[in-house]
């Protein structure tokens, strides 16, 4: 996973750890899979896989 990402909306840089994470929509896993969005605007920045590779 990228260490930041850009917000295309408002323009923010945002690391993984600062942004929102919220329920993926559809039919993902929400055990495997978040939707990190921006803190300043709340747009999605990038739906990541969070469980094991296992």
């Amino acid at each position: 996973m990228p260490e930041q990402f850009d917000c295309e909306t408002c323009g923010r840089s945002v690391t993984a750890d600062d942004a929102i994470r919220r329920e993926t929509l559809g039919d993902l896993d929400r055990t495997q899979w978040q939707t990190l969005c921006c803190p300043d605007c709340g747009d999605r920045l990038r739906t990541v896989f969070v469980g094991s590779d296992g």
